[in-house]
């Protein structure tokens, strides 16, 4: 039979209760083949067996094992048995591998959605439920810095330089516009009350203690949290998707110390230092405002600057940030190593990440203004 024979199909009795299907020709997609659905009278006479002649294909492909596979279903739905060994011995083999796995049953969301009571508990118990993971991730950070001091840490010195270097020199231009802004802002909004007193020299002193002692912190812990932390979840996520950890716990080798402990200490260490980069930027803004609109010299400003700062505004200033850096990193880590296995999976460790982040870092700026308030410093 030429391989440009249309594709035949014959349906014939087959003993009392028995149907046969022949078929011919060519069975490609390239073609308009029949769906399987034309069988569905022919199934509904008393029939019990089905068997298959597949002697007179020319040429087959996927088209028809689509069809193969309808009539297949269309039997088991009617408790009719199936005998494909008349069937190509590739196609038999085809079908039996793709029967092997059994079909996916996706869950899917209603259209009204779930109401609020159930999203609030929903989340609630996934909160809970991760609490002893997040500590039992935390004891092994605990380890790897006992390791690291006792000098039986493991990694690469060029992955923590390589992390230094997109942590701090590339969010310079990020953290100088955000700092720049806010640092407007501030003088602004103090302006416009102390003016009312006749005390605009103090925008000084609001604008650098604010932005020294917490307001550039927690901005800039803001921002490493959205451009580190979704970063780190993703890279660990990818190589979570991609059996890299798996890898390494073969070979033997610590994934915290080798993965985890270079990015803590690279924002624990750079941090603190865009920290005092965001409070200097937000003074230039706000002498910028006070020099332009609010008529105080450059000066004044200036030496107002350096009465108002004490050594324990910079000390709590560089404290928050080692401390909102540890989070962010802790963040990112714990949700790229719990990443799943899919892209998607990946997606969500990010954005995750970020959430906890930001929420451990207003948690962490909470307690320690509490702290440091209580102890007068």
């Amino acid at each position: 039979m030429p391989d440009d024979t249309p594709w035949q199909l014959d349906v014939r009795p087959h003993g009392v209760d028995g149907l046969e299907l022949v078929l011919g020709g060519r069975w490609c997609m390239d073609g308009v083949l029949p769906a399987s659905e034309v069988l569905a009278k022919a199934l509904e006479r008393g029939i019990r067996r089905v068997r298959f002649d597949g002697t007179g294909l020319a040429a087959w492909d996927s088209g028809l094992l689509t069809f193969v596979a309808g009539v297949m279903k269309l039997c088991t739905a009617r408790g009719i048995a199936i005998e494909a060994s008349g069937l190509p011995n590739g196609a038999q083999r085809l079908l039996a591998m793709a029967l092997a796995v059994p079909e996916q049953k996706v869950a899917l969301r209603s259209a009204e959605g779930q109401g609020l009571l159930a999203q609030v508990g929903g989340a609630t118990i996934e909160f809970f439920r991760g609490i002893p993971q997040m500590l039992n991730f935390l004891g092994e950070i605990t380890q790897s810095f006992a390791r690291l001091f006792s000098g039986r840490a493991h990694f690469r010195r060029s992955d923590l330089w390589r992390e230094i270097e997109e942590v701090g020199p590339r969010a310079l231009p990020i953290v100088f516009v955000i700092s720049f802004l806010v640092g407007l802002i501030l003088a602004y909004l103090g302006a416009d009350q102390l003016r009312m007193v006749g005390a605009q020299i103090f925008i000084a002193d609001l604008v650098a203690i604010g932005m020294v002692r917490e307001i550039g912190a927690l901005m800039t812990g803001i921002i490493v949290a959205g451009r580190t932390g979704a970063a780190f979840a993703a890279r660990l996520g990818t190589m979570q998707v991609n059996d890299e950890i798996d890898a390494f716990k073969t070979l033997g080798i610590s994934s915290i110390d080798f993965l985890v402990l270079p990015r803590l200490l690279a924002l624990m260490l750079m941090v603190p230092l865009l920290t005092l980069y965001s409070g200097f930027i937000g003074m230039l803004a706000g002498l910028l405002v006070s020099a332009t609109i609010f008529d105080i010299g450059v000066y004044e400003y200036y030496t107002e600057v350096l009465r108002a700062l004490e050594l324990k505004h910079f000390m709590v200033g560089l404290s928050k940030g080692s401390v909102y850096g540890a989070m962010i990193a802790y963040a990112g880590c714990l949700r790229g190593m719990q990443c799943g296995r899919s892209a998607e999976a990946v997606g969500r460790a990010a954005t995750s990440a970020v959430v906890t982040a930001i929420l451990l870092i207003t948690i962490a700026a909470s307690i320690m203004t509490i702290v440091y308030y209580q102890l007068d410093i």
